[in-house]
């Protein structure tokens, strides 16, 4: 595993004090275990539990495990299949890397791996709507957090959870994966040390049709194996569709062809907005320098007018497609533009340009981080407070195309005047579940 990892990292907001902008390298992880390792400075064990076992834990648990020190304890997820896979594949990686085959644990319920003692760290991977609950009980484990992006479900999750987080000094890290990327680094850099000039407009695709619908899919038979109720957790009661969960099996291997369609459905995701807005309004926030910020002005998009943001400083952030329509980030200032994509990387500005095509490259150092963090105690590339100000950036955005007008929001008290919006802060969990 070759690298140029460097521990210096972006750090939200501040960037651009006295010393200036540090960057996290392009790290590439490698397939092969006889190769060099990420760092050589820390070995520590970091003892992982993984809480979700479907399509993104599995890319997860392979990067996690090549990771020198890491061990893999245990796997919880509602779905046996799902539990005896994550067995095979952890053992397969222990395997291919020449290491003591060591079985997790398996369990059905997440608290009861939050009890293991054996555990340091947990790795999140479920379905949005289950975020904020086993996130915060991770924290009063004081089991440290790797949790998948959009950080949680509705704005007040998140509010608890920031300050279920910093009460019981655990360390969290957001799934925000591209801020490790360098083309995504080199944008924000640049836009925030002001080589674009004054910025007028940040444009940012998150997808066509961007907001959540009903859920409409049709009842089928429930999987033998899945605990269907416990999947369901604090939403309301609906009818089991094999797209929320789709098929795998281990003879022959088979793993899902699709993500799981949940996150379409207003019932159990947010749409692309959280999606893909979790991924591209993070990079947009990043560069304007407003982490732990947010907009104050909120207007829905209609015929001749897309989804609009629009900050205290005048700054415009418009969700619409632009040139070739994959998704991305345009910083639009008075001296010339930026745009940014995975893999992708072009400005009007020929000293701006990166100077190569950006590679194909791996999230790896994201992962990397977390593991040093946890071993540091420091707070990671994506901490707990800037992943709720990209969420919440995300969700007003459906709160106001829900209401179908222009909503206000103040990102300090992270309230609005207007009481049809903060009603839609939360919801009303069901089964008895409770957020605190």
């Amino acid at each position: 595993m070759s690298s140029s990892f460097s521990r210096r990292k972006f750090l939200g907001a501040s960037l651009l004090s006295g010393a200036g902008l540090s960057l996290l390298p392009h790290l590439s992880l490698g397939a092969s275990p006889s190769a060099t390792p990420l760092f050589l400075t820390a070995h520590e064990r970091v003892r992982l539990g993984f809480i979700g076992l479907g399509r993104q834990a599995m890319g997860l648990l392979n990067n996690f495990m090549r990771i020198p020190g890491v061990e893999v304890m245990a796997g919880a997820d509602v779905y046996a299949i799902k539990r005896e896979r994550f067995a095979l594949r952890v053992q397969k990686n222990l395997t291919e890397a020449g290491k003591t085959l060591t079985a997790p644990k398996l369990y059905e319920d997440y608290r009861e791996l939050l009890q293991d003692a054996n555990v340091d760290a947990v790795v999140i991977a479920s379905p949005d709507h289950w975020h904020a609950l086993m996130a915060i009980d991770a924290c009063k484990a004081k089991k440290d957090i790797y949790l998948e992006k959009p950080l949680t479900f509705t704005i007040k999750e998140g509010q608890l959870l920031v300050q279920a987080v910093r009460e019981n000094g655990v360390v969290l890290a957001v799934g925000s994966m591209q801020r490790a990327a360098v083309n995504f680094q080199t944008a924000a850099m640049h836009v925030q040390r002001g080589q674009l000039g004054k910025i007028s407009q940040v444009l940012v695709h998150v997808g066509d049709n961007p907001h959540p619908k009903p859920y409409d899919l049709a009842a089928q038979p429930i999987p033998e194996g899945l605990n269907w109720e416990k999947w369901l957790g604090p939403i309301p009661s609906l009818a089991f569709n094999d797209l929320l969960n789709p098929g795998i099996s281990l003879n022959p291997e088979k793993n899902e062809t699709a993500w799981g369609a949940w996150r379409w459905y207003k019932e159990t995701g947010g749409g692309l907005m959280t999606d893909w807005g979790a991924h591209m309004i993070d990079i947009a926030q990043w560069g304007l320098s407003k982490d732990r910020n947010g907009p104050t002005t909120i207007i829905p998009g209609s015929a001749t007018q897309p989804l609009t943001y629009r900050y205290a400083d005048g700054v415009e952030m418009l969700i619409t497609k632009f040139d070739e329509g994959r998704q991305g980030v345009k910083f639009i200032g008075e001296k010339g533009w930026i745009k940014v994509s995975r893999g992708n990387y072009d400005t009007s500005i020929p000293e701006l340009q990166l100077g190569k095509e950006p590679e194909n490259f791996s999230f790896g150092a994201h992962h990397v981080d977390f593991i040093d963090c946890i071993r540091k105690r420091k707070d990671p590339i994506v901490p707990v407070e800037i992943g709720h100000s990209t969420c919440t950036a995300c969700a007003l955005g459906n709160i106001a195309h829900e209401l179908g007008r222009t909503i206000t929001w103040n990102p300090q008290t992270q309230l609005s005047t207007d009481a049809a919006v903060n009603a839609k802060l939360h919801y009303a969990y069901e089964r008895g579940y409770k957020l605190t």
